[in-house]
């Protein structure tokens, strides 16, 4: 990307991360599969990645509400802060989910008859698009931060399956109207 494109793009992001209001409490993000704050097996990684995990590596559903007015899209993120890289990782991401969804049903990631409609399932850091579940080293418990960012556009133009994870979170920062987020947790 050309430096002035760079610098203008950066302008705009913190522009927006300095006017975006503080959260009143209303924007909130809950999930049914996971009611008291720990990662079920459902939602844990699978063997078949060879991490060491014996999961369903569904992704979970979610549901959200109060969305503040001018909410044109949301971003979903999953972040594990606490994995030991130095920068975290993130284990889902879906960009362009629109407006009036209020949520996403248990196992949606994948299958595209299951995302709202023009939601698109970026790379996350296990390299490919889709919902990777929970795996931390053993010995010791691992925050999981879903966060569903509200956008004020209709969708990001950088939202592909090949897209990182990064560009998704510079893109989602740069028009966050505000953000709803649940944390759990899971060890082994």
């Amino acid at each position: 990307m050309p430096a002035r494109i760079c610098s203008t793009v950066a302008a705009a992001a913190m522009a927006a991360m300095i006017a975006m209001p503080a959260s009143a409490g209303d924007f909130r993000l809950t999930s049914p599969d996971m009611p008291d704050g720990r990662m079920p097996a459902a939602q844990v990684l699978s063997a078949a990645y060879g991490f060491g995990c014996d999961g369903d590596n569904r992704s979970p559903a979610l549901t959200w509400e109060g969305a503040p007015a001018g909410t044109r899209s949301f971003v979903l993120t999953v972040h594990d802060p606490d994995a030991p890289t130095g920068i975290g990782w993130t284990h889902w991401v879906v960009a362009n989910i629109p407006a009036d969804a209020q949520g996403l049903d248990t196992g949606a990631s994948g299958n595209a008859a299951r995302l709202p409609a023009g939601a698109v399932e970026t790379r996350t850091d296990f390299g490919l698009p889709g919902y990777g579940g929970a795996c931390p080293p053993e010995g010791r418990e691992h925050r999981y931060v879903f966060t569903l960012t509200a956008l004020g556009m209709e969708a990001l133009p950088v939202a592909t399956p090949e897209a990182m994870p990064a560009l998704i979170g510079f893109f989602a920062n740069a028009h966050a109207l505000d953000k709803a987020v649940l944390e759990v947790r899971y060890g082994r």
